[in-house]
């Protein structure tokens, strides 16, 4: 399994989502944070599965939530840039290296 590492503020971005949904329901804090980490598990497992954007990253898309986990894979891991809204600015996290 290929071994993960955040951008900082990809790592805000998803605690900030996470603090969002526990304001509203600690329940849903609890299903996003289950739907994060089985995206990351199955980027693990095969990081060349999901579609490639452009600038070498890939988008996986939550399937009960409106986020996808951007990803660009490396020789050694994979990089998460961000967790991003799907209505936040698009491509808001470029530049993040």
């Amino acid at each position: 399994m290929t071994r993960i590492r955040f951008h900082p503020e990809a790592q805000s971005d998803l605690q900030s989502a996470q603090s969002w949904y526990r304001e509203r329901s600690q329940i849903a804090a609890q299903a996003f944070v289950t739907e994060v980490l089985r995206g990351l598990k199955s980027i693990a497992e095969s990081p060349e599965a999901w579609p490639q954007t452009r600038a070498n990253e890939r988008r996986f898309v939550l399937t009960r939530f409106p986020y996808s986990i951007i990803y660009r894979t490396r020789e050694t891991d994979v990089f998460i840039t961000a967790i991003a809204h799907h209505r936040r600015l698009p491509d808001y996290w470029h530049g993040r290296e």
